[in-house]
């Protein structure tokens, strides 16, 4: 039973970062951006952090906590391929996290917009983040399905 459990959370928080990123790039849009949107971007930026914490966090357990054990799992190169792609997204979501803040500070400071391809290259960034998200449930697939070991 904790297996099931452990499994629907760790999905859950993937379905959770793949929703906020993607909500992200939507509205991170120069034609779009107003002090409203900023404060919404931001506010997404910090609920996709806690996404992407939640999706270690529930991973992690299922390694520890798991029907197959801690051994199997860390033995398995597919394990290790999604920890790579989940640190390489992690990573690209820096970058975003800190021109956002950028954007509230100077927004604060004298109500200034950012320029057109600075917008375009946060989106760009998490649009590329997204994308790698997405193919972790793939190496998750065959991972579960004992491919690799």
């Amino acid at each position: 039973m904790l297996e099931a459990w452990l499994a629907f959370f760790h999905i859950s928080a993937v379905i959770g970062w793949v929703v906020f990123a993607s909500a992200q790039a939507a509205i991170c849009r120069a034609e779009w951006l107003n002090a409203t949107v900023v404060q919404r971007l931001a506010r997404l930026d910090r609920i996709l952090w806690i996404a992407t914490a939640a999706v270690l966090l529930s991973g992690l357990a299922r390694i520890c906590w798991g029907a197959k054990g801690a051994a199997w799992y860390w033995s398995n190169p597919l394990l290790h391929l999604k920890l790579t792609l989940f640190l390489v997204a992690a990573v690209l979501m820096l970058g975003p996290t800190r021109r956002i803040a950028r954007w509230q500070r100077a927004l604060a400071a004298d109500a200034s917009l950012p320029a057109a391809h600075e917008v375009q290259g946060v989106r760009r960034l998490v649009m590329i983040e997204t994308h790698l998200v997405a193919v972790i449930p793939l190496a998750a697939v065959f991972l579960a399905r004992g491919y690799g070991a």
